[in-house]
């Protein structure tokens, strides 16, 4: 099942989230056959990152929820707030 995972930083977070950068990018390498699309989102003027957007493939809601509770921006504190809502592809039909 593909879900969309949306995580709003707290303000601030800039250098906790470049001090885990690393680690954060082996969990997502670690579920790389899962990830459909991954990337940060960015403030309006493009400076920084204010949150992250995944597209995922699960088997369920539980599974999802097990991938973001490990990933190492979520341990440290970083997100504000994680939407997790199931997803269904439309576009591009192919």
């Amino acid at each position: 099942m593909h879900f969309v995972i949306m995580c709003q930083d707290k303000p601030g977070q800039a250098e906790t989230r470049a001090a885990h950068r690393e680690a954060h990018f082996a969990h997502l390498d670690h579920y790389a056959d899962y990830i459909i699309e991954a990337g940060p989102l960015m403030a309006e003027d493009g400076s920084h990152s204010v949150g992250s957007l995944l597209i995922v493939n699960f088997e369920d809601r539980s599974s999802a929820e097990k991938f973001i509770q490990a990933d190492p921006f979520h341990k440290a504190g970083i997100f504000e707030a994680v939407l997790l809502r199931p997803y269904k592809k439309i576009l591009p039909r192919k």
